[in-house]
């Protein structure tokens, strides 16, 4: 029997504190054009996807992030993992909205949405790139987002934010915003991250909110060890942590070194691969 993996609430809902991650199931790898392919010809086959989504939630990690009103394999892949293994998986939908302030856009606005209640999503967050069209620095509010927020009530999942601009954190928490969650960048390079590492850590301590951080790895950039390993160690213990994996065999080796992290243990993985390795290596 695996371990099951520790868990955190937002609004009365638990979820897995590792969240399984999309961008290395749709494509979307920030580092190539041959990288992006790569991942989407292995994942074109639904089957591969399932395999790998059958590892997570074997470990009782069944939450998952990502864009999936626009990816109708995604969906069927999270749909046939539930029913071969009987496991019901958490969805975080982060959809695109069109944040024009007029009626026909918020029409549209709501239109997206109302799709993402129907998938099944739990979690609304919207797309980072929406919501930061409607930050004013100026007076410190983010107008309209009220508006947003009741949509996702009024169809049934809880709201948040994808606040890649750490301004969305501290706005809504400072404006009171009907905001449960957000999803922060963070990582120990800090990569794609607005501001430096040490700052983001303050935001997400501060914040009144569980946080969902993103690309720990910075996007390959840095090793499992070495990017886990530090995210866990300075978040809180009702954050999360998003992984993107490609294959089922790099999910086990993130979630032993996650466990490994969280219990103040080594992880216990074979060695690396490497031509003529040196006597210290051989273990």
């Amino acid at each position: 029997m695996a371990n099951i993996f520790p868990r955190t609430e937002i609004e009365g809902v638990s979820l897995s504190r590792m969240i399984i991650g999309t961008n290395w199931i749709l494509g979307y790898s920030h580092t190539s054009p041959a990288a992006d392919k790569l991942i989407r010809n292995r994942h074109s086959n639904i089957d591969n996807t399932v395999e790998m989504l059958k590892v997570f939630l074997n470990y009782g990690i069944d939450t998952i992030m990502g864009p999936f009103t626009d990816n109708p394999a995604l969906c069927k892949a999270v749909k046939t993992a539930e029913d071969i293994t009987g496991k019901k998986m958490i969805i975080i939908d982060t959809p695109i909205l069109n944040m024009d302030d007029n009626a026909e856009a918020r029409r549209e606005a709501e239109s997206v949405i109302a799709r993402s209640g129907k998938l099944g999503a739990d979690f609304c967050l919207i797309h980072h790139s929406s919501a930061e069209q409607l930050v004013n620095k100026n007076k410190k509010t983010m107008d309209r987002l009220p508006d947003y927020l009741k949509m996702i009530r009024d169809h049934g999942m809880i709201p948040g934010l994808s606040a890649h601009m750490p301004e969305l954190v501290i706005y809504s928490d400072e404006n009171e915003y009907d905001v449960q969650t957000y999803i922060q960048i963070y990582n120990c390079m800090g990569f794609l991250m607005q501001v430096e590492v040490e700052y983001i850590h303050k935001v997400i301590w501060s914040a009144k909110k569980p946080v969902m951080t993103i690309k720990p790895m910075a996007a390959g950039r840095v090793s499992p060890f070495v990017g886990l390993n530090f995210v866990w160690h300075t978040i809180r213990p009702c954050d999360m942590v998003t992984v993107g994996c490609l294959t089922p065999e790099e999910a086990d080796e993130d979630i032993e070194i996650s466990l490994a992290a969280l219990e103040g243990r080594p992880p216990r993985l074979e060695g690396r691969s490497s031509p003529n390795k040196t006597e210290i290596m051989k273990d």
